[in-house]
């Protein structure tokens, strides 16, 4: 189920912003560390990058359609 309504994508839009900055964060720290568990490190990049698509899709969804 995808929001429609322009406040709850806005709502949806800080959340995702949230969780892709804190993820951002948990990747840099992760990088950081001497052992570096190279598949939780991957994982972790897919789902920023998910994420990030997600955002992607919910700001093109904010701009409304215009007929020419």
């Amino acid at each position: 189920m995808q929001p429609q309504d322009p406040s709850e994508i806005a709502h949806q839009l800080i959340e995702l912003r949230i969780e892709h900055r804190d993820l951002d964060a948990a990747i840099a720290a992760l990088a950081a560390s001497a052992p570096t568990d190279e598949l939780r490190l991957k994982r972790m990049k897919v789902r920023k990058l998910r994420l990030k698509d997600m955002i992607s899709w919910l700001e093109s969804k904010q701009i409304p359609d215009l007929d020419a």
